[in-house]
């Protein structure tokens, strides 16, 4: 049903890599929040603004779409929401077309074929300050008059850049905005928007001199390489180098408030249910925010600067040695920050055998829940000291993230090998220009991971850390390796000796399967108690786990991860996005096998050095 005249809803639609974001958030504000579409993972971003006479409007940022024949999740969301036919979804009152007003031959189209719907839409012109400076001018007046709509012009990242925007949005309900025209039947659009960029668009070239120069460098076969290498690098000693004031003082505030509340309760059950399971659980991975965040800044800020689409260009040739196109770039690289995005994004691949052999490669890339238990490791047995100017942790920290972008690679081709029919993929992406990231948008896009990351500590880490405390309990008055938790430790550690990994770490690894960083709360929560006092929360994780482990062991910990077997989530959403089980169990097997394998020959070779 439609939104009352009160708060009427209006969709923000457009291409990938228009601004749309960009424009939202200048709309929006903090006045927004971020769901997920009922059913999918697709993301929902819903906020509400203030029109300068006071008319409040709900306005909805829909995934970026290239056509209404949608090719991806994505696509087919924001189409059903604009035809007003997703479940749950009012439709919108107003669909606003946002184009990049440097690329009107690409985002055109897009808005023909939303015209055909029928209803009530303008298009905002934006980046229309990039226009300008490149020397594009654009009738406005006569695209308003041949679209038949009304246009107006933006700039997202300027504060008096959607006035024009917002006086248009007053106008909703008004008639005049239907959409007036139509292309006959059977008319070629790609020969109207030609017509109308010949009638209204004067452009003195078709890319920028800045774009060119720039691609000259770095989409070179050998140097855009070496560029890639090292802006990863950097990425992971930035992680450490930035993070660790931060953290420090996140270690220091989690551990006055475990001694504050210890010392205002009497010894007993609660008290060590807030102490030792709440507080030096949650505090144990809350500590780990800035590390994230950081990571996030860079992915973000590559993504809003347009050169996550070259480095996917340039990696082409080389992904295809491992069988796999650089249109897998994007979603392994999404898979950084969680695999259930990364592996909902393969929709995007036209080949079956590339998406499929995607997916169950996804997985192996770093999500940043492994950052957290890699930070811990890392810390407690690797020394902070540089070498060759670089931080040693730093360091291995990026050796782990390559060991498992390699072997991503690796089963890449081993799982295409038998099934390669000899065809060639051709890699059509769309290049988008260079652009500074703007700070308000990097802060938005920090502030809404950074309530996702604490939302997964408030719950699902909560929840099992308290479950784990409860079961490292009972029964109550007995040695720790006599409880629920220790006799279910000793069992498995039956399985993991091999590892090197004794009754705890067996333990604090089954709660891994919902969520990776949960590692981290439960092995608090284990020497926490096993302390019998406030230990655990008044000294580093970091220190307890070096003495009482071998180097060996750590190292061991540190490869499981790498191969580690995947969250519940994951693999729920490789189930939902391959149809079969037989796949699901397929990558479950193959990660638990590859990283018990890897993780025993990181132990035996360890203790053949002598780090026993």
């Amino acid at each position: 049903m439609s939104a009352s005249p009160e708060v009427a809803r209006v969709a923000l639609v457009g291409n990938p890599n228009c601004g749309k974001t960009a424009l939202f958030n200048r709309l929006t504000g903090s006045r927004q929040k971020v769901a997920n579409y009922a059913g999918v993972t697709v993301e929902r971003k819903e906020g509400r603004v203030r029109t300068p006479l006071g008319r409040t409007l709900a306005v909805l940022d829909l995934p970026g779409a290239y056509s209404l024949h949608a090719a991806s999740l994505d696509e087919a969301v924001t189409r059903d929401v604009v035809r007003g036919f997703y479940p749950g979804e009012p439709a919108p009152d107003l669909l606003v077309c946002v184009v990049d007003a440097t690329n009107l031959r690409l985002h055109l189209r897009f808005v023909l074929e939303l015209r055909e719907l029928g209803r009530p839409m303008l298009v905002a012109l934006n980046m229309m300050d990039a226009a300008r400076r490149r020397g594009i001018a654009i009738d406005v007046e006569a695209l308003e008059r041949e679209l038949g709509v009304p246009v107006v012009e933006t700039v997202a990242v300027r504060h008096d850049g959607v006035h024009a925007l917002l006086a248009q949005l007053e106008a909703i309900g008004d008639p005049t905005q239907q959409p007036r025209r139509r292309l006959p039947e059977g008319a070629d659009p790609h020969a109207e928007v030609r017509r109308l960029l010949a009638l209204a668009v004067r452009m003195p070239r078709r890319t920028a001199a800045i774009d060119d120069a720039l691609d000259r460098w770095l989409l070179h076969p050998v140097i855009g390489l070496l560029v890639l290498a090292l802006v990863m690098f950097l990425i992971f000693q930035a992680v450490y180098a930035w993070a660790t004031p931060l953290m420090d003082a996140i270690e220091a505030g989690t551990a006055w408030l475990g001694a504050a509340v210890g010392a205002h309760l009497p010894d007993g059950p609660l008290r060590g249910l807030l102490v030792d399971g709440v507080i030096a659980g949650a505090g144990g991975v809350i500590v780990f925010l800035p590390q994230i965040l950081i990571l996030f800044a860079f992915i973000l800020a590559l993504e809003e600067s347009g050169y996550l689409p070259r480095a996917a260009f340039l990696l082409d040739r080389g992904m295809a040695a491992a069988g796999l196109s650089g249109r897998s770039f994007i979603p392994l690289l999404s898979s950084f920050a969680c695999a259930v995005p990364g592996i909902m994004s393969t929709r995007t691949i036209q080949d079956p055998r590339d998406r499929l052999a995607t997916i169950l490669v996804a997985p192996l890339m770093t999500c940043s829940a492994r950052l957290p238990v890699y930070a811990l490791l890392i810390g407690a047995f690797i020394p902070a000291r540089s070498v060759a100017g670089f931080n040693l942790q730093g360091l291995v920290l990026f050796a782990l993230y390559m060991a498992g972008i390699l072997s991503a690679l690796a089963m890449a081709w081993l799982m295409k090998r038998w099934r390669r029919d000899g065809r060639e993929h051709a890699l059509l992406l769309e290049l988008p220009s260079y652009r500074l990231p703007h700070p308000r948008d990097l802060l938005i896009g920090l502030w809404e991971r950074a309530l996702i990351f604490l939302k997964r500590v408030g719950g699902i880490i909560l929840a099992l850390t308290i479950l784990l405390w409860f079961l490292l309990n009972v029964p109550s008055g007995v040695p720790i390796e006599d409880t629920l938790a220790g006799r279910i430790g000793r069992w498995l550690a039956v399985v993991f000796a091999p590892l090197g990994f004794d009754w705890r770490i067996s333990i604090a690894l089954i709660p891994t399967m919902a969520a990776r960083e949960v590692m981290v709360s439960s092995l608090a929560t284990v020497y926490a108690v096993a302390a019998g006092s406030d230990e655990a929360t008044e000294r580093a994780l970091e220190p307890l786990i070096a003495h009482d482990w071998s180097l060996a062991t750590g190292i061991a910990l540190l490869v499981w991860f790498v191969y580690a077997p995947h969250c519940i989530s994951t693999l729920a959403t490789i189930r939902r996005e391959t149809h079969s089980w037989r796949q699901t169990a397929f990558a479950a097997g193959y990660l638990f096998l590859l990283a018990y394998v890897m993780a025993w020959l990181a132990y035996r070779i360890a203790l053949a050095l002598g780090a026993g």
